[in-house]
């Protein structure tokens, strides 16, 4: 009879592995399980349905509150368009300004502006508040904000309550800027040399210049008021950055930004206007009140630094057709004739050609390279051309009484900096400054490369935000705008985009941003921007918190965002999931609605996407 071997030490040890194996193929089975699981979770929250109800909302009536919703999705659509008062249940981390603080615009501040000196504007520059003056309060909206008018009704109508200041309609009734019709404004889009509207003037301007073929894409409007010149270019596909003072002239770029207009406030005084060299195809001025023939021209000098090669600049208003204003101007004939002849010779030492003046309209050019301004230096000894300066830099730069020199070239044809492509094929041609290698590192390759990554990711926000590409939102800021693909991408919805390049960033793209056809400007966030309150509909920060979170506090970024964000307007934040979690921390205590999702590549890349809706709130009525 056999002896029976199943306790035998070699049995014993061929069971416990037959259990190991048992158990590592049981764990591998579970890991499977809950890591396809926990994708499959992760890709449910990354999409946003836009039938639900996140945002807080408000029933628009005396009695409503706060309602609560899902945290799993964020409502983007506009709701509020009549009078409402909201109370907050729970307590904010951040209160709310005083109503005095409606307007509030940080670094233009009138106060402050005093305490400086007058001469060439100086209190009308940027002066930002020190750290002792930085206030840490929610700018509150009026009492009747309502949301305002989609694009293109937005150009013609704003509502009075939103910008609660008659003084244009009277002061600038007979030249047709803006009229009160009951509730709201309207713009006729007339101007102070354009009483036939704007339209007119602009076709005016069409019949002496091609502004229809693609050449002209980028302009720049010097004092601009309501900023209707800028207003009717853009149905021409031309983009315009108009700026004008905060002045006596009240709430003319907040006017312009409500009307869905891109507009900052800026004035040309000491400093270079905040755009690098060569940016603009056209710059104009229809009675903006610049002394352009003073300081040695300086200010004419600075549009030529601004003017790409070949570009345009356009003077309507005092001193031209003087001989059938001057009465009208209240001044005299010789007054006016000396001031045009010394424009006309700042021009020409500027090596501009003057190609036409036709009743109230005159045009100048500026060439295509410096081959012959370069001789002419042998007559014209004043203004020298710049030697060993960096013509972009222009945060917080002086003006220079000198010409900024072009690029270098062969012959006497070729355009300086390289040619253009004409409009549309110019937003993904790629630009000259890179094909040149100009800017250190930056290859075709990697334009080509960033192209394909924004439509990837328009593609993915388009899923989150379902309203972006449905006209919800019109004035959209990205705030670290690289080499501009997100705005490239947007350009066929209907909104604009204010690209903005950290003054401290290691490679200076914004001359890259002109010349794919869109505009922008530099911008140091740790201070405040160059606008009024609630002047964005939709802001995108890639990276910021990362580039700024050791040189400020990010708690004030935020609070600027807040302040220039419209109620119901909406964020997208991409950064670090770390660097996330802390902005999210600041931003439920400002009233805002946000939710961390995956990247659009999936849970395993590192960086994150915070999206956020600001919740509509207004200052009580009470306050007025």
């Amino acid at each position: 009879m056999a002896k029976d071997n199943t306790g035998s030490p070699k049995i014993l040890q061929l069971e416990m592995k037959k259990k190991r194996l048992t158990n590592i193929l049981m764990v591998i089975g579970l890991c499977t399980l809950f890591y396809s699981l926990g994708a499959w979770q992760n890709t449910g929250h990354s999409t946003v349905n836009p039938n639900s109800n996140l945002a807080t909302k408000v029933e628009c009536d005396s009695q409503s509150t706060a309602s609560s919703s899902s945290p799993s999705a964020l409502d983007f659509e506009a709701h509020h368009e009549l009078i409402f008062n909201q109370t907050f249940m729970e307590v904010q981390k951040f209160p709310p300004c005083d109503l005095n603080f409606s307007e509030y615009t940080p670094c233009q501040d009138r106060t402050r502006g005093r305490r400086f000196e007058r001469e060439m504007l100086v209190y009308r520059e940027r002066h930002c508040p020190g750290k002792d003056e930085v206030i840490r309060c929610l700018i509150p909206a009026p009492p009747k904000y309502k949301t305002p008018f989609k694009w293109p009704q937005s150009r013609d109508f704003a509502w009075y309550d939103n910008i609660p200041h008659k003084e244009l309609s009277i002061e600038k009734a007979v030249q047709n800027w803006i009229q009160v019709e009951g509730d709201r404004f309207r713009f006729p889009g007339g101007g102070t040399m354009f009483p036939r509207g704007a339209d007119a003037y602009i076709d005016d301007i069409n019949a002496l210049i091609s502004l229809t073929d693609g050449s002209i894409r980028t302009a720049v409007d010097t004092g601009c008021g309501v900023a209707s010149w800028g207003a009717f270019l853009l149905k021409r596909d031309i983009v315009t950055m108009s700026f004008a003072p905060r002045d006596t002239h009240e709430a003319q770029v907040q006017f312009a930004l409500e009307r869905g207009v891109p507009a900052m406030i800026g004035v040309m005084a000491t400093q270079r206007m905040p755009y690098p060299a060569r940016a603009f195809d056209m710059a104009h001025c229809s009675r903006c009140l610049i002394p352009w023939q003073g300081y040695d021209g300086l200010y004419l000098i600075e549009v030529d630094r601004v003017l790409r090669p070949g570009g345009y600049w356009i003077l309507s208003g005092p001193p031209i057709n003087w001989k059938n204003h001057y009465r009208g101007w209240e001044r005299t004939q010789e007054d006016l004739n000396k001031e045009q002849d010394s424009i006309e010779e700042v021009a020409k030492r500027l090596c501009w050609k003057k190609l036409i003046e036709k009743d109230d309209l005159a045009i100048w050019q500026k060439p295509i390279n410096h081959i012959e301004c370069k001789e002419s230096r042998r007559i014209y000894k004043t203004p020298h051309i710049c030697k060993n300066e960096n013509a972009d830099t222009a945060w917080y730069k002086k003006m220079e009484a000198c010409i900024t020199s072009l690029p270098e070239v062969r012959s006497g044809d070729e355009v300086a900096g390289g040619e253009l492509k004409k409009w549309p094929e110019r937003a993904f041609a790629v630009p000259p400054r890179i094909s040149s290698a100009s800017i250190p590192g930056l290859t075709a390759k990697e334009f080509e490369d960033d192209n394909e990554l924004w439509k990837d990711r328009i593609a993915h926000y388009k899923k989150i935000i379902p309203t972006l590409a449905k006209g919800r939102y019109r004035n959209v800021m990205d705030m670290n705008a690289h080499l501009g693909g997100f705005a490239a991408v947007l350009a066929k919805y209907p909104v604009w985009v204010m690209n903005v390049i950290p003054a401290n960033s290691d490679r200076d793209t914004l001359g890259v941003i002109y010349e794919r056809g869109s505009i922008g400007t530099y911008q140091d966030w740790c201070e405040a921007f160059s606008t009024y309150p609630r002047t964005y509909d939709l802001l995108h920060a890639n990276g910021v918190f990362s580039i700024y979170q050791d040189r400020c506090d990010i708690t004030d970024i935020l609070l600027e965002m807040d302040r220039i964000l419209r109620p119901e307007g909406a964020v997208i934040i991409r950064d670090l999931i770390e660097v996330l979690n802390k902005v999210k921390e600041k931003t439920d205590g400002m009233r805002w609605k946000s939710q961390i999702m995956d990247h659009e590549t999936g849970p395993f890349n590192p960086e994150k996407i915070l999206v956020a809706v600001k919740t509509y709130w207004t200052a009580p009525s009470i306050q007025q």
